[in-house]
């Protein structure tokens, strides 16, 4: 039987520059009806985020500290949003991997979920889904990473 951790448990091993952060969004994306599920990971503890069976986002930990990984399905809806984003975050994103399925289907297994095509900064972008939008939390992206992941977890709702 595998051992149950919870969201404390996560909590206590955030960094305090981004506890409240990380709680406070908590709070926000229960409140809307998502769930959070805790597991242990080499680098620390994992925390995802669904809501009506789909993954909105994870944080996971890092050697450059914690991250927040969205997963945007719902970019189209949005994207007005990545206009925002300071330059560290397009810089993550623009360095983000090419989706292989995206640019050609049979370079990738069809049993990947396809990435994203969207736009940024005028530019069209097809990103893997893993890695699009991966954001280390700090000062600056933090307002950006509670937009975004809000305005996808209403488009789940």
């Amino acid at each position: 039987m595998s051992e149950k951790y919870t969201f404390q448990d996560f909590l206590a091993s955030v960094d305090g520059e981004n506890q409240k952060f990380v709680s406070e969004v908590h709070n926000e994306l229960t409140g809307l009806g998502c769930k959070a599920e805790v597991k242990a990971a080499r680098s620390g503890y994992v925390v995802s985020y669904s809501l009506n069976k789909r993954t909105l986002a994870n944080y996971v930990f890092r050697k450059k500290g914690l991250m927040a990984r969205i997963y945007a399905g719902h970019i189209a809806q949005y994207m007005e949003l990545l206009e925002l984003l300071p330059d560290s975050m397009v810089r993550a994103i623009q360095a983000a991997p090419i989706c292989k399925r995206l640019a050609d289907p049979a370079a990738c297994s069809q049993t990947c979920p396809m990435g994203y095509d969207f736009l940024l900064k005028g530019e069209r972008l097809q990103r893997c889904r893993s890695n699009a939008f991966m954001f280390l939390l700090d000062e600056e992206s933090r307002p950006h990473v509670r937009a975004l992941l809000l305005r996808e977890a209403g488009a789940l709702v």
